[in-house]
């Protein structure tokens, strides 16, 4: 009894214990998840600790690189080159040499790496001297210096070599360099096609445009997407937080466009011979296209800078700037007279008339009397008033047979796409305009004026698209920079009027108003044009009789087997001169055409075989 009542004491014993045991446990576990959810809801750490344990994060972009623009064979027009900021912490390893037997030596060899690596700088930044960059890294380690600026805005050849310099060649932790990238667009060929390339502007520019020319219009395309990497402090610096989320940059696609640096160079240098020494002239743009796609060689924009008096690529006067065009615009009227068969052949006559249309106030056409007195006749070839480019001819033709159906007469116009604002590779294309026969505005003689390129608003774009159609045998393509070969219009107009109208432009070139492309090395077929611009009091002339002109010159070469389109429209300032499309237009074009023929594959082989004769 006495043995079996020692073991029930014994077990209820450790029962006892087993049992406090387990409320402790549990006690401790309800403590322990209680502070638990205590910290996870309501405890916050003592400020000061936790700065001192946490080390801060941040984030930091990693930039994309721009695509590049190229021209249609490959060469850069604009490119995205990388330009290192260096700095200098000039406390690096200090503390550490500080914290070793042999931390004096270390920390002698250190500077002496310190001389060397300025009198590096020195050469290679002469803007300094060896001991004045000395000092400053020296200084700066005594006074704890981490952020010395070093150089700035450097290049990547020039970068490489400082980073084999002294010190830096030992890095960040070692040597102290600290490198920051960024990329900045470079233009290898300067101002040439500069304003058709273009630009981006930050969004917080306040000077015009923030996003210009194909850099502007395929920003999204071009500049990709920037990543995004985190860093945390650490004793050597920043280094990557590997608990956060890292995403690389993704970069930017390039473009290859339809511009030839080579004939923009000449186009470029064609107009810069013609009016740079003419202190009257405002500017002029040239815009070369390939007949059969619309591509666009080469676009020229020069605007005199009225401080300094240079021509500069600063306005997109080619797609931007509209202007009545004068008689380049008649040819619209003989098209529609060719297509509606009112005019069937160029040697068709009409009444001369004096160079009068009864009922109508326009002034006498000079050009109509002359002939009608030295050719003794009353009738007067169509092919005639195009050669002289006779007001009285297409206000003729277009009074004649559309007075009471004008709206018949601008329907074509908008089927020739001259009345719409169409997307294009660059922005900045305003919508041209024409009068409205059921405005209340309308006068009767509108419908003459715009027979002859007045009254009517279109931009340089414009016309060389429809020229060019005329040279494509009736197919209106849509001008292009990037995007590819597009048709406006199947046809325009039949092939045997574009047949019609180039006989006649050819007669313009060969004794007409551009009788100075006569001698050009191939062939020209095309029209000039002369009109005045609408002055801020909305008349052509000032008070003291001083007038703005716009002269053009637009057509198509080879005349009879078409392989460019070429417009030159040329802007005079307030003068009492007249400034023609005949003249530096013309000549521009001329200067084109004949350097053109020089380096053009379609005309090379031919040259090759004259010179062997």
């Amino acid at each position: 009894m006495d043995a079996a009542g020692g073991n029930k004491k014994k077990r209820d014993r450790i029962g006892i214990v087993l049992y406090a045991t387990y409320l402790c446990l549990l006690l401790a576990s309800v403590l322990v998840v209680g502070r638990l959810i205590q910290i996870q809801v309501a405890f916050t750490p003592n400020p000061r600790i936790e700065r001192v344990l946490t080390p801060s994060v941040t984030s930091t972009t990693i930039e994309a690189r721009r695509g590049n623009i190229y021209d249609c064979e490959g060469r850069l027009l604009a490119i995205s080159r990388p330009v290192y900021t260096l700095h200098m912490d000039c406390t690096v390893q200090k503390d550490r040499y500080a914290s070793m037997s042999n931390g004096k030596e270390l920390e002698q060899a250190w500077l002496a790496k310190a001389k060397e690596l300025s009198a590096a700088l020195a050469k290679e930044f002469p803007g300094k001297t060896a001991d004045q960059y000395y000092r400053q890294i020296s200084e700066g380690r005594r006074k704890g210096q981490k952020f010395l600026s070093i150089c700035s805005g450097v290049d990547y050849n020039t970068y490489t070599r400082v980073m084999s310099f002294p010190l830096f060649n030992e890095g960040r932790f070692k040597g102290g360099v600290r490198v920051d990238k960024e990329y900045t667009r470079g233009y290898p060929y300067g101002d040439l096609a500069r304003r058709t390339i273009g630009f981006v502007r930050s969004k917080n520019s306040t000077v015009g445009n923030t996003h210009v020319g194909i850099e502007g219009k395929f920003d999204e395309t071009l500049k990709g997407k920037d990543g995004i990497e985190w860093l945390r402090v650490t004793d050597y610096g920043m280094a990557h937080n590997n608990d956060s989320i890292y995403v690389d940059a993704s970069d930017g696609k390039d473009i290859r466009t339809t511009i030839n640096i080579d004939y923009q160079d000449i186009a470029d240098k064609a107009l810069r011979e013609q009016i740079e020494t003419d202190d009257e002239i405002e500017g002029g743009c040239v815009i070369l296209m390939e007949v059969g796609t619309g591509a666009i060689k080469a676009m020229v924009n020069l605007l005199r800078d009225p401080k300094t008096g240079k021509l500069e690529e600063s306005q997109n006067l080619a797609v931007g700037r509209l202007g009545e065009p004068g008689s380049v615009f008649k040819i619209t009227t003989l098209m529609t007279a060719l297509e509606d068969s009112i005019v069937t052949s160029l040697d068709d006559v009409i009444p001369g008339n004096n160079g009068r249309i009864e009922g109508y106030r326009y002034e006498t056409d000079q050009h109509i009397l002359d002939y009608q007195r030295e050719h003794h006749t009353k009738q007067i070839p169509i092919i005639y008033g195009v050669k002289i480019s006779s007001n009285y001819v297409f206000r003729y033709l277009a009074i004649k047979n559309y007075e009471n159906r004008p709206k018949e007469f601008l329907a074509n116009l908008q089927k020739y796409k001259l009345t719409e604002a169409y997307d294009f590779d660059v922005d900045g294309m305003p919508r041209p305009s024409l009068p409205n026969p059921d405005s209340r505005y309308w006068h009767k003689s509108d419908l003459g004026q715009v027979a002859m390129g007045y009254s009517v608003t279109e931009t340089p774009l414009h016309i060389i698209t429809f020229y060019n159609a005329i040279a494509n045998k009736g197919k209106m393509m849509k001008p292009y920079l990037v995007d590819g070969p597009q048709i406006l219009n199947e046809r325009i107009c039949s092939k045997a009027t574009a047949d019609t109208l180039t006989r006649g432009l050819k007669a313009v070139t060969e004794d007409g108003t551009a009788s100075r492309l006569r001698t050009a090395k191939v062939q020209v077929a095309g029209k000039t044009g002369t009109s005045r611009v609408v002055l801020d009091n909305g008349r052509y002339e000032s008070a003291d009789g001083r007038k703005k002109n716009q002269g053009t010159f637009v057509g198509f070469f080879p005349a009879d087997d078409p392989q460019y389109s070429v417009i030159t429209v040329v802007y005079s300032k307030l003068s009492y001169r007249n400034f023609y499309g005949s003249q530096y237009p013309a000549g521009t074009v001329k200067t084109i055409v004949d350097k053109l023929h020089d380096v053009d594959p379609h005309w090379r082989s031919t040259i090759g075989k004259t010179a062997q004769k």
